[in-house]
């Protein structure tokens, strides 16, 4: 440094010839210089950004590779560029400062906490980028990671304020690393919601139990919907309503929930509705009411009465076949799974039963079992619809009337 030393002063003997208070000679010598670090680190600056940077975006576009594309996208050139002014006045402020070592330091530690800064939004980035990388592979479907990168960015956030304040309080890292291990206690504490989301995030992926898209439902928390986002301390859950429910990880892993994404993956979604019959209405079937049944056109598309009657097979025999004897509501649950089995909406090769349940003093429960083969939201429910409208308009046909509470209009006298 003893040239530049000889530079600087010969520079203020020559400012001092040319006019210059001998006063303020010093002040003016270090004004320029200092302008002149100034315009050398914003000309690096402009350097990177404007001509290396434009050729690396170039190269990115040009070849096959999507990880450099996104590399660009996520700014992590951009935000290297900012070491090219740092690095210039880094390595030249000692030229007008050396005989100020104090001003010297404090301007070297406050450049070295930029590069800090620097190196952590680099690392940021490129963790960003990795991320976007791994969702274009079929793995991150079922295998998601955002967890994991957030506590690579806690670690990332931690080791630069312990550097930052290393450079301001120049404090021995060894023995501050070693203090971590008796303040571990206190840092399970302040951390427990990480620790806990993390070691969840570790048994949801490891055992596939929640994926982004999703459909899970938690009456508990009160979600109802699709998962947006699963992060490292709470998973993003949009209900029907579109609203959104935040629950923490840690509870999908304690608590429990229903994920819907079987049926989905399947090939159809259950049906499952019971409709309550009136037992008064259940009766035996004459000759006569059946023929008049099997010239209903609507009821007679589906099944054909007398040959259903005549089959055998029809009906398991509690008795001598020539003894056995039909109920319209025997007839009726036939019939329904003829008309369901002749539904193109419902999967011929899944489970369909038109069965009793336990009567009750509501009546009789005849519960419908079947899988739609559509099984998004509204197709779904229109099918089911559908159903019991059929079922609610055909029932008069067999005798059968639905169970109803009697309500005031009941006791009314009829006009």
């Amino acid at each position: 440094m003893e040239p530049n030393l000889k530079m600087l002063d010969k520079f203020e003997v020559w400012l001092i010839h040319h006019g210059v208070n001998a006063l303020y000679a010093d002040a003016v010598k270090l004004t320029i210089v200092f302008t002149i670090i100034a315009i050398l680190a914003i000309l690096a600056d402009w350097v990177v950004k404007r001509i290396i940077l434009t050729i690396l975006y170039r190269i990115a576009k040009k070849t096959e590779t999507v990880f450099d594309d996104i590399l660009v996208e996520r700014k992590v050139f951009h935000r290297l560029a900012h070491f090219a002014p740092a690095i210039v006045v880094y390595y030249s402020s000692p030229v007008p400062l050396e005989e100020f070592p104090r001003v010297l330091a404090a301007l070297r530690e406050v450049t070295q906490i930029y590069m800090i800064g620097v190196s952590l939004l680099v690392m940021l980035a490129f963790l960003d980028a990795s991320h976007d990388m791994y969702l274009t592979h079929p793995i991150s479907k079922t295998r998601p990671i955002k967890g994991y990168l957030q506590v690579g960015k806690i670690i990332l956030y931690s080791f630069s304020i312990v550097f930052i304040l290393h450079i301001i309080y120049g404090f021995d890292l060894l023995k501050f690393f070693t203090g971590l291990g008796a303040m571990a206690a206190v840092l399970m504490l302040v951390f427990k919601d990480t620790i806990l989301g993390l070691v969840a995030s570790i048994q949801l992926s490891a055992n596939d139990m929640l994926r982004p898209g999703d459909w899970i439902e938690m009456p508990s928390r009160k979600a109802d919907g699709v998962v947006q986002d699963i992060s490292l301390t709470t998973i993003k859950v949009q209900n029907w309503d579109k609203t959104i429910t935040t629950i923490p990880t840690y509870s999908l892993v304690s608590d429990s929930f229903t994920n819907w994404r079987g049926m989905e993956e399947a090939e159809g979604r259950r049906i499952k509705k019971s409709l309550h019959i009136d037992m008064r209405s259940v009766s035996f079937y004459s000759n006569e009411t059946l023929e008049n049944l099997a010239k209903n056109s609507v009821i007679s598309k589906v099944l054909n009465i007398k040959a259903f009657i005549s089959d055998n097979n029809s009906f398991i025999a509690l008795s001598a076949p020539e003894h056995r004897t039909i109920t319209n509501l025997g007839l009726f649950r036939a019939y329904m799974e003829a008309f369901l089995k002749n539904l193109p909406v419902i999967h011929p090769d899944m489970t369909l039963m038109v069965h009793y349940l336990q009567p009750t003093e509501n009546g009789l429960p005849l519960e419908i079992v079947a899988f739609s083969k559509e099984k998004g939201g509204a197709a779904y429910e229109r099918i089911q619809s559908e159903i019991f409208d059929h079922i609610l308009a055909v029932l008069p046909e067999f005798g059968l009337r639905v169970f109803q509470r009697p309500t005031g209009d009941f006791f009314q006298p009829q006009a």
